[in-house]
């Protein structure tokens, strides 16, 4: 399972070191610290972490309310702000940069956890940009990977995967993970050759080598199949 990459910028040392413990606790991976605004635009830009956990107040001349605007106008990272600051006036300067989430010290493990998860739901529920390209040859599609389009031939994938806020992409010659949601991603694809089978797996029928109501076997691969998209699979059969 591909890590939720989590890029930190916080500059109480103590502070810093308790959410890297339950970063890391809770699964996700810290691809940086930093404590003020330079340092932070430098491994943001060179890192491109999943989300940021942003402290307003920040060492140096520019906070993380100005960080947050630079991040909404280049590369676009769902962020967190993190404040032992709950006044009136840095709430109505932080809400001008619409952040997607807002944490008040001291939190909890399980209040961070919470934050992360649906701030991270609602960024791939939010993304505008087409996942998917379908060109002028049917046999063939185009996924955003990065901000590049990665060309995939239809009949060389093999199934899809959930994973978490990606989605992995299994083909006759490599896996590739974008960041997409699978049940917008499954509604662009062709329907007499992809198949939903599970809540977080989409299989080319064509690649199934057997079933039955548990798992289809594909690619010498065994994908579970969910009871209520069992019939369905049975019957897409039955008039093949």
């Amino acid at each position: 399972m591909k890590k939720i990459k989590i890029g930190v910028i916080e500059d109480e040392s103590m502070t810093a070191l308790l959410i890297e413990k339950s970063i890391t606790t809770l699964g996700y991976s810290m691809v940086f610290l930093a404590d003020n605004y330079e340092e932070a635009v430098e491994n943001i830009t060179n890192k491109q972490p999943d989300i940021l956990l942003i402290d307003i107040f920040l060492k140096g001349k520019k906070d993380g309310i100005e960080l947050a605007n630079f991040v909404n106008n280049t590369l676009k990272i769902p962020f967190i702000f993190l404040t032992n600051d709950s006044s009136k006036d840095t709430l109505e300067r932080a809400k001008k940069v619409s952040p997607p989430g807002y944490l008040v010290k001291p939190f909890t493990s399980e209040e961070l956890f919470c934050s992360i998860e649906i701030c991270l739901h609602n960024s791939v529920k939010l993304q505008e940009s087409p996942q998917v390209v379908q060109p002028f040859s049917k046999d063939v599609i185009f996924v955003k990977d990065g901000t590049s389009f990665v060309k995939l031939y239809i009949d060389e994938i093999y199934y899809m995967e959930s994973d978490h806020v990606y989605i992995n992409i299994y083909t006759k010659t490599r896996k590739v993970s974008i960041r997409a949601s699978l049940n917008t991603f499954y509604e662009s694809l062709d329907k007499n050759i992809f198949y939903r089978i599970h809540r977080s797996y989409v299989v080319n029928i064509n690649h199934i080598q057997s079933f039955n109501h548990d798992h289809a076997l594909v690619n010498g691969t065994k994908v579970p199949i969910l009871h209520k998209y069992a019939k369905g699979i049975f019957e897409r059969f039955s008039i093949l």
